[in-house]
């Protein structure tokens, strides 16, 4: 297989990573105001496994530098299919959205707690 095919196969393989890790985090408030709390302890999980394992690589996806051997392309896309503007800013994005899931989370697991009472 050559080197632009490898690539395209990786960026796809980070891409649907992306995908899953994105919806993960957009799903929690959702599964929050449902009152699934299971669900959204779950989907916390799976998210601070990924922020784990970022950051055990310096911050990044394991899959970018597996990225990097088939191509000398450094924009801040190159390993995956996300728009520049978006690839730069997704940990900031992400990171942000994560956090107000949290939140929100928090929020009302102690409104459904305190309605138990």
């Amino acid at each position: 297989m050559n080197p632009s095919r490898k690539l395209m196969l990786v960026k796809l393989l980070h891409t649907l990573a992306w995908a899953f890790f994105a919806a993960c985090i957009l799903t929690i408030p959702w599964a929050s105001h449902a009152g699934a709390f299971g669900i959204a302890l779950l989907l916390i999980a799976v998210v601070l496994v990924e922020v784990l394992i970022i950051a055990c690589n310096r911050g990044s996806c394991p899959l970018t530098p597996i990225a990097a051997r088939y191509t000398e392309d450094r924009a801040d896309n190159f390993d995956i299919f996300l728009p520049v503007w978006l690839a730069r800013h997704n940990k900031r994005i992400f990171g942000a959205l994560f956090v107000l899931a949290l939140i929100y989370t928090a929020i009302t697991w102690t409104i459904d707690q305190a309605a138990r009472s």
